[in-house]
């Protein structure tokens, strides 16, 4: 399947357990690959057949930048969500990080979830 990606996103929100990081805040990484057919645009070169990059990133922010969530794995659903929801992407992957994480000790890059999620497929009539 045809994916557009954006990498490497930062926004700094207010997502955590502790209380320090939902006072204080944090930055968070977000790559998100959203799987769509490519074909038409590919041939046509026109934007309105294809998921404007842009509107996924203002999607993400949105997110990532709004209320306050305790896991990683409600910030990275919400953006699944969120995009199949809003445009005609048929599946996603989120990866959200948090870069040094506060975890007493440790010394690593990052600490983050990975999701991937696909629109259902309509119910049969007789099952509705």
């Amino acid at each position: 399947m045809d994916a557009i990606s954006l990498e490497g996103m930062i926004f700094y929100g207010f997502h955590g357990v502790s209380a320090e990081e939902q006072a204080l805040g944090q930055r968070f990484v977000v790559d998100l690959e959203a799987q769509v057919d490519l074909r038409r645009p590919g041939v046509s070169d026109q934007l309105q057949q294809t998921v404007s990059y842009s509107h996924l990133y203002q999607m993400v922010k949105e997110v990532v930048e709004g209320p306050r969530k305790r896991l990683l794995e409600a910030v990275a659903e919400a953006i699944a969500v969120k995009v199949l929801a809003e445009t005609p992407v048929i599946g996603v992957r989120v990866r959200v990080r948090k870069p040094s994480p506060p975890i007493r000790g440790a010394v690593l890059d990052s600490a983050g979830v990975t999701i991937h999620r696909a629109k259902s497929p309509p119910l049969p009539m007789d099952e509705l």
